[in-house]
This record gives C-alpha cells, structure tokens and sequence, in this order.
C-alpha cells in the first residue's frame, strides 16, 4: 500500500447471493443446502470501484439509496469481504454504520457505555476517565438507566455518536446516522467534526444531504448501481449529481 494513501480501495467488487425461492424454516433451508437445491441469484453491490484517499481528507459518498454506499463504507470497515479487488487502511477506524450497532438493547445507556468502549478495544479505567465526556456530549444524563430499546432512533444516534468520536481516529466513518437527531444536536455534531478534521482525522461520510457533503467534504464519489459515476473535488461531483437526478 503506497504510504500517501490512508485507505487504498483498489478495483473492488462485492457479490451477495440472493435467494430465488422461498424457504419457510431453517430446516427446510439445511435440507435444500445439503442437496444443494438451494438456488441463488449473483448480486454485485459493487463493481470494480477505486478510491484513493490520503490522510485528513473527507470524502463524501453520495448517490440514490442502493447505489452502494454503506456497502463500500462496510468494506473500508472489514465487515464485509471483496469478491474481487483489495481494501487496505492504515490506524484506527470509528464507525458509525449502523444505528445502534455495538448496542446491547436490553442493557442501560450506562452499561452500553461501557460495551461499545470494548468493542472499540478501550479500557474500563479509560471509559471511566471518560464517562463524563460522553454523557454531557450526549445530553443523555436524566436517561443513563434506561435501557437502550426505550431510546427513541435520535437518542441512540447521539449515544453512538458521543462515543465513537471521545478519542480522535485515523478514520471516522459516518453513514447517515446524524439524518434522525433534531437540528441543534446535528450542527453539534457537525461541530465536532469538523474540529477532528482540523486535527487531521479522515472522514468518509455518507448522506443524502448535498449541502452538509458540500459543508465538511473536500471530494466526493458518486455511486450508481455499484459503479463509480464520478469522482473529485466535492463542489464539482454534488453539481453533477444534482443536476443529473
């Protein structure tokens, strides 16, 4: 991996089988795959997609829903495999995916807390040190004991949000999680973004919001179907992908 790039996407390709038939129950489906019944269908959620990206740069992914994005953010993340193509990244990753992911439901705001700071492979003592950080960042004190499953999606989002960005990443990866909290806590967020940007985290960030991808990226990738349609300076890439809708 050349040293310049931060995270190198190098001709990827990644396939999901779907199912062509309906399978009722996990037996029947166990049964079909022994007899090797079970039909599938290729999908390629992405097709030869290359993206450069060197240290403090922010890149906005845009495109219409299922044109790729939060599928090429997974496979930045290593949740996903390629098919074809290599990914490679260089230090530590905070992603912001999936709302509620690392989230225990049945557990308190408090005890989830303390969970996602061992996902993210941080300490106990280090998540105490912090603790206080992260709930008035939150604005969640009056909730610390509720469990998460009675938060509404807006309240999750700050929780996930406030502890995946206590510490500075190489790599901050957002994928429209900030679209479900109010007005304030977004530009809060924004805020604090681009206080990381400053201090030279990378951001890859996904949002249907041309304007906030125009507001904290300086290049941008438009998907289409899983294919790169254009790539570059974020002001150039939004005009044409707004003017192509």
């Amino acid at each position: 991996m050349s040293e310049e790039y931060i995270v190198d996407v190098d001709d990827l390709t990644i396939r999901f089988n779907l199912a062509t038939e309906k399978v009722d129950n996990l037996k029947e489906y166990v049964i079909k795959l022994i007899k090797k019944e079970l039909m599938f269908q290729e999908f390629l959620a992405l097709q030869n997609v290359n993206l450069k990206v060197r240290r403090g740069e922010s890149w906005g992914l845009i495109g219409v829903n299922g044109s790729g994005k939060s599928t090429l953010l997974k496979a930045v993340c290593g949740i996903l495999k390629p098919y074809r193509g290599n990914v490679k990244t260089v230090g530590t990753i905070a992603p912001l995916i999936e709302l509620g992911a690392g989230f225990d439901m049945n557990m308190t705001a408090r005890e989830n807390i303390f969970l996602n700071g061992t996902v993210l492979g941080h300490s106990r003592k280090f998540m105490q040190q912090n603790f206080d950080q992260i709930v008035d960042f939150a604005e969640l004190r009056d909730f610390l004991d509720v469990p998460i499953k009675n938060f509404s999606s807006g309240m999750q989002a700050r929780l996930g949000f406030a502890i995946a960005t206590m510490v500075q990443p190489d790599i901050l990866v957002v994928d429209e999680i900030l679209s479900v909290g109010d007005f304030q806590f977004q530009q809060k967020c924004y805020a604090r973004m681009q206080e990381m940007l400053d201090g030279g985290t990378t951001l890859l960030y996904v949002s249907h919001d041309v304007e906030s991808v125009r507001r904290l990226c300086s290049h941008a990738i438009w998907l289409d179907h899983g294919h790169v349609q254009m790539s570059g300076p974020a002001e150039e890439v939004t005009e044409k992908y707004i003017n192509n809708r």
